[in-house]
């Protein structure tokens, strides 16, 4: 019964978001709520919601601040140069452009960090995207395909450390062997990145790209850029952030409270500017907090009622017997669900665990489902539960729906060969 209402509850959510009958605020926490109503469970309705707020209101508090720092780092037009080398390399064409895309994204996905990730590379691309005229959704397919494939199989990164510490595993030899299946991954987001680019040269007129490749063989270096000393302070500072980020020299809440009060103090030292700053980007910020909020309320209630563990049990369930030496693999394709509508914490804590000790039945080590596991990140990082997803979609002005009748068939694509190659190269077993 919880398995199936808990089934029929992501559906639901589902059906609102991409058909438009509810924001994604009031559809991420009016489901669950229903749900749980329908579970008997109404009465706990606020213990269980707490519960997901206060696993996510740490991220919460982080993405207020970081998107604040980005905010003013943009107003300051940090990115400009990157953007500009971009566009000069580019010479205006659009497949190059979002085969860059690709690359940066990729590279700039080590980092871990996917708020961090999002505002580098929208920073770097969304002005060249808007000049030419490219469809902003672009940007945000690859980069969320980026960030799952690498920031979600990285050891220091949220998904496979959690992976690694509930199982119990070594960190090295989780990782090597994932290695080469990551490797032809890559490219694989790369050839998206192509036959994006290729759909988009296709929608734009050529005499567009023409005039942007003119633009650009008539630029000339900003020489007076060169010279402002807040534009150096503020790539120095950027870049000390992102260091002290990737190195945990102190949580990522105090290091984006700190980098932002210094960028608001040397940028705009008047009191009133302060101010105004604030509020304006707040606009931005406030709403990507309350989704936050709300999805930490649709795990929380999920997760509390049993639903996610009933739906991990149903699915377990359907695997015969004789087939048990491929729970890996099954454990890859049913990851890929589960991790698009689940927290991280829910599934790594939660689920993983029970497949594992499944497997273990069999014979098989808990190192192929870690990494079985994992391969879900790319769904994952563009469903409701992926808290830096809603700074990418405010970024790019985009709602929920619109972007995943975009993208979700690319991302369910690339996981597929993601769980192809895994086999290929021996990363979990059959």
């Amino acid at each position: 019964m919880l398995a199936v209402l808990g089934f029929l509850t992501l559906g639901a959510f589902m059906v609102l978001v991409m058909r438009k009958y509810a924001t994604a605020f009031v559809a991420i926490i009016a489901a669950p709520v229903v749900a749980a109503i329908i579970a008997g469970r109404g009465g706990d309705l606020g213990d269980m919601a707490l519960a997901g707020i206060e696993t996510v209101a740490p991220t919460g508090i982080l993405l207020l601040f970081a998107v604040l720092y980005f905010g003013v780092m943009m107003d300051a037009k940090l990115f400009d140069p990157i953007s500009n080398g971009i566009i000069r390399l580019s010479k205006g064409d659009p497949v190059r452009i979002c085969v860059g895309t690709a690359v940066l994204s990729l590279l700039v996905a080590l980092d871990g960090d996917g708020t961090t990730s999002y505002m580098i590379i929208c920073s770097a691309f969304l002005p060249i995207y808007r000049r030419i005229g490219m469809n902003p959704l672009v940007i945000a397919a690859i980069a969320t395909m980026s960030l799952g494939a690498i920031s979600g199989s990285t050891p220091w990164g949220g998904a496979a450390t959690r992976a690694i510490s509930v199982l119990h595993l070594d960190a090295t030899e989780y990782f090597v062997p994932i290695i080469p299946s990551l490797a032809l991954t890559s490219l694989f987001i790369i050839g998206i990145a192509y036959l994006l680019g290729r759909g988009q040269r296709k929608r734009i007129d050529r005499a567009v790209i023409e005039e942007v490749a003119a633009e650009i063989a008539q630029r000339a270096p900003d020489r007076a850029a060169a010279r402002n000393w807040r534009l150096w302070f503020n790539a120095g500072l950027t870049v000390l952030l992102l260091v002290l980020l990737i190195t945990g020299v102190a949580p990522l809440v105090t290091l984006f409270m700190g980098g932002f009060v210094i960028a608001l103090l040397v940028n705009h030292p008047k009191l009133a500017d302060q101010g105004e700053v604030i509020r304006r980007h707040a606009a931005s910020a406030v709403p990507v907090v309350m989704l936050v909020l709300g999805a930490g309320i649709f795990t929380g209630i999920l997760s509390e009622t049993g639903m996610v563990d009933a739906m991990a049990q149903a699915l377990l369930a359907a695997v015969p017997d004789s087939l048990g030496n491929l729970i890996p693999v099954f454990t890859a394709l049913i990851g890929l669900p589960l991790s698009f509508f689940m927290s991280n914490d829910a599934y790594f804590f939660g689920v993983l665990p029970v497949l594992a000790e499944s497997a273990g039945q069999y014979g098989i080590e808990a190192y192929d489902i870690a990494r079985a596991g994992v391969i879900g990140q790319m769904l994952h990082s563009v469903g409701p539960a992926s808290a830096p997803l809603w700074v990418l979609l405010g970024l790019i002005k985009k709602d929920l729906g619109e972007f995943q009748r975009f993208a979700l068939l690319w991302v369910i694509l690339a996981s597929l060969a993601w769980i192809g190659f895994a086999v290929l190269t021996g990363a979990i077993s059959v």
